[in-house]
């Protein structure tokens, strides 16, 4: 697992829960925000955006990272997800497959409106993943 820093963590967890308020979910009204630190140690962040048309909504975890991506940055250390929940939320598969692109050993916080959360890596989340080295 990557080491993370407390002061990290509480920044990353501080930036996903202000990206959840920026989040566009009227028809789910499930709205998400995340984070992630980038190979360079920079955090984005992204929240959910939906659609009419389904299938175009975007996560808050992939949003943040194509952020990342499009900023220059080609790894993620880390991952946090905020949900407006009492129980803490994980990523949908999407985006562990995402993730394991850009970050196959990055850690993975869950925090919610209560003081549960989930700790733990996308490896762990996504036992034998297909990834970039598959292909070769």
């Amino acid at each position: 697992m990557t080491k993370i820093t407390d002061a990290a963590i509480r920044r990353l967890e501080k930036t996903a829960r202000a990206a959840g308020s920026r989040a566009y979910a009227p028809y789910s009204h499930f709205p998400v925000g995340a984070a992630v630190i980038g190979g360079s140690g920079k955090v984005f962040s992204g929240c959910n955006v939906e659609n009419a048309a389904f299938g175009l909504c975007n996560c808050a975890e992939r949003t943040a990272i194509f952020s990342a991506i499009a900023a220059g940055e080609r790894s993620v250390k880390a991952v946090a997800i905020y949900t407006p929940t009492a129980l803490p939320t994980a990523p949908c598969g999407a985006c562990r497959q995402v993730i394991n692109e850009f970050g196959p050993e990055a850690v993975v916080i869950s925090v919610c409106d209560s003081k549960n959360r989930i700790e733990t890596t996308l490896s762990a989340l996504l036992p034998g993943a297909f990834g970039p080295g598959d292909l070769a």
